[in-house]
């Protein structure tokens, strides 16, 4: 009896044991800390967790908003809360933030706003012209009859004095003979013999003409037109035998021994050109050699079709190497005049939205957070442009990358160049299928930590070499179109929108993945009802405010996707579009505009260069 009391004595106290080892092992995994039990609760208990109002999100598809959780109605992934970006100060509006990896991925580039000396190289076209003060013009001061004629082509070079023509002239004859009869009563009338005489001089005869009558006494019937300076024939308005009135144009004798060179200086670069200024110029037929002068003149009038200003230079043209109607391409560096540092900001971290300027600005903790502002701007500084508010010296601005950065604002639904109201942006679309029938895709690797914003970055960044040829392709037909504009042509723009929109159906749009597709899928759009308004139209006004559309389009796809081996010039008109300005792409840094052709052909100013 006494052993088997012993083992059931034992077998309690086994018994008991287990018991404390499970009530400690049950301690140890669930109890201690309330994070660490929340941790162990079923993922809907932690939802709880979250204040209301909190926003989910998909990792993947950051376009997907929701106010509760679930799965993401594209690839069925698990929705995740999105995070306050922002501070309690309302600093965030307008923000969006990268991580390291986007900022790498999408070659982010910071620059900081500082003070500088506003120097600007100033491109001026222009042509070799003769100076107007050289310019000599023989009109004939008494009727009469072209005897001979010793210049017989413009371009004949001539001495001062030197004979150009003989006349015959009734009045002349009639003119000696009084003076003959003067001469004889010069002792009791000197006053009617000075009148003679004078009026000989006023009709052009010089005094040794005069002194050589007055020796001869005979009445000479031709009388010598002389050259009053030394130059070169540039007109001759007359031909043997011709008959002349008095007043009547005979010759145009020119001195190119000094020339003028005038340039033509665009609206927006005047501010910049002041006198005395110095000028380097190229004349087109002589490329090896540099000129070099001073600016003389600006002309206070601009011309009203081509927006333009004359800037004179003087040179010195002894050998008369430059001859009129030469072609120059002349650069001037210069500072605004009466302007000493002022803030600046560079141009690549400009974007443009109309008359509008905007730049994505990093918040002052530097955490890869960028607000999107808008700035008020100066005139242009070289690679620069003047800032007149929105910025202030020692922020930091994002000045390569912007359009990435742009897109990710633009899918995170902020305010952004692409989306200018804010909001969210239907990025997505069908292509015979709905969003239900999608597949999730394969889940990333567990503790994968790249964030949705890195994920579009990396999408944003993988554009296929041959998108980009295609896209080349339509930004090349779209230039033929451009010419008919150029040309105020409305049949044409019929004719020629076509190859456009040939070139647009060529771009293959499975050759982009993700929200690049979805990015080109929404500027395609765009694209294609600009283009078919353009064919579908007769009137050229209505054909060049579509086209204004199309080209903004077509710039946001080029920012986005590139294209191969074209320089191109994004070019600017304040008066297109009724005063509101509307942009073009141009294969070329000289200004001609498409909105209004030979009417105001050089109206408009580079705003960006895109390599």
């Amino acid at each position: 009896m006494k052993i088997l009391e012993a083992l059931k004595n034992k077998k309690l106290l086994i018994n008991i044991g287990v018991l404390i080892v499970g009530v400690l092992l049950g301690w140890l995994l669930f109890g201690g800390s309330g994070s660490k039990s929340a941790e162990m609760l079923p993922e809907e208990h932690s939802i709880e967790e979250h204040e209301d109002g909190t926003v989910w999100t998909c990792s993947m598809h950051p376009q997907i908003k929701a106010d509760k959780p679930g799965s993401c109605p594209i690839c069925g992934m698990e929705l995740i809360p999105l995070e306050d970006e922002g501070d309690e100060d309302g600093d965030a509006q307008f923000t969006v933030k990268l991580s390291n990896a986007a900022m790498k991925i999408a070659e982010v580039e910071m620059s900081t706003i500082e003070k500088k000396a506003p120097y600007k190289e100033v491109y001026l076209p222009g042509k070799v012209m003769a100076d107007e003060r050289k310019i000599s013009e023989l009109t004939s001061r008494y009727p009469g009859r072209i005897e001979k004629l010793f210049v017989n082509f413009t371009g004949e070079k001539v001495r001062k004095g030197q004979v150009l023509a003989k006349i015959y002239s009734p009045e002349l004859v009639t003119a000696q003979r009084e003076l003959f009869e003067a001469m004889k009563l010069k002792e009791t009338n000197p006053n009617y013999y000075k009148a003679t005489r004078n009026k000989l001089k006023l009709w052009d005869l010089t005094e040794e003409q005069i002194a050589a009558i007055e020796e001869s006494g005979d009445v000479d019937f031709y009388f010598d037109v002389l050259s009053p300076i030394t130059g070169t024939v540039t007109m001759r308005h007359v031909t043997l035998g011709d008959y002349v009135k008095e007043g009547s144009a005979l010759f145009e004798v020119v001195d190119l021994r000094h020339v003028w060179v005038m340039f033509d200086a665009y609206e927006s670069d005047i501010p910049w050109i002041k006198l005395h200024d110095k000028i380097k110029f190229r004349i087109k037929s002589i490329p090896d050699r540099e000129f070099e002068s001073t600016v003389t003149f600006i002309d206070p009038v601009l011309d009203r079709m081509s927006r333009v200003a004359g800037v004179r230079a003087e040179l010195k043209n002894p050998g008369e190497l430059l001859k009129p109607q030469m072609l120059a391409a002349g650069l001037l560096k210069t500072m605004l005049p009466g302007s000493g540092d002022q803030l600046v900001v560079p141009k690549s971290a400009v974007l443009w939205t109309g008359k509008k300027a905007v730049v994505y600005v990093m918040t002052s903790d530097h955490n890869n957070m960028f607000q999107f502002r808008e700035i008020e701007l100066g005139a242009e500084a070289g690679d620069y442009y003047i800032v007149k508010s929105g910025l202030q010296q020692g922020e930091m601005v994002a000045s390569n990358g912007v359009f990435k950065i742009d897109a990710a604002a633009q899918l995170k639904g902020e305010k952004s160049m692409m989306n200018p109201e804010g909001g969210k942006v239907s990025t997505g679309h069908n292509h015979g299928g709905t969003s239900e029938e999608k597949k999730p895709s394969a889940p990333e690797h567990e503790g994968h930590e790249t964030s949705s914003t890195e994920n579009t970055m990396k999408m944003d960044m993988s554009v296929d070499e041959n998108f980009k040829k295609q896209l080349t392709e339509v930004y090349k037909a779209q230039l033929i179109l451009q010419q008919a504009f150029l040309a105020t042509d409305a049949s044409k723009a019929n004719a020629e929108v076509s190859k456009v929109q040939d070139a647009l159906k060529k771009v293959n749009m499975s050759l982009v993945k993700g929200e690049m597709h979805n990015h080109w899928m929404s500027g395609l759009k765009t694209l294609t009802e600009s283009l078919d308004k353009i064919e579908s139209s007769k009137d050229i006004k209505k054909q060049r405010l579509a086209y204004a559309d199309f080209n903004d389009a077509l710039y946001s796809a080029i920012k986005m996707f590139g294209t191969v081996g074209e320089t191109i010039y994004y070019q600017f008109c304040p008066m297109a579009r009724d005063n509101e300005g509307a942009y073009w792409l141009s294969s070329v840094e000289e200004i001609k505009n498409p909105y209004f052709g030979d009417a105001m052909l050089t109206c408009g100013e580079n705003k960006e260069v895109i390599k």
